[in-house]
């Protein structure tokens, strides 16, 4: 299986945490990355169920014709094996939107690159 991390998009700062929305640029980032990953064909977008994630995954999955789900194993402190969790039964090429820092240390755990997740960062995973 195919999958590209994502971390969510620029969200506005503020309490509480899980309710931050994201920033319009934050909203054309997420929109430009769906556009860019809908050629990838996935078949499914699953995402942390915090708002930022939830609003990023959206936008992704709109332009990639799919409705995106939530799936908690997402939320902060996801780890490989949550990721395995929330893509599995999802078909062949899944768009996974979660948080820093577990991004990089999902990535780092699987590939041994250290690797920068900015807001709305991707990186291409097998699994």
């Amino acid at each position: 299986m195919r999958v590209f991390l994502v971390r969510h998009a620029e969200a506005v700062p503020g309490e509480p945490d899980e309710l931050r929305r994201l920033t319009t640029a934050g909203r054309d980032a997420a929109r430009a990355l769906g556009e860019r990953l809908a050629a990838e064909h996935p078949t499914a977008v699953v995402s942390s169920p915090l708002l930022r994630a939830r609003e990023t995954a959206d936008l992704i999955a709109h332009a990639c014709k799919l409705d995106a789900t939530t799936d908690d194993n997402l939320a902060p402190g996801a780890t490989i094996d949550a990721l395995r969790a929330a893509t599995t039964d999802k078909g062949g090429i899944v768009i996974a939107v979660g948080h820093q820092p577990d991004c990089s240390e999902i990535v780092f755990a699987l590939t041994e690159r250290d690797v920068s997740f900015p807001p709305a960062g991707v990186a291409e995973l097998a699994l």
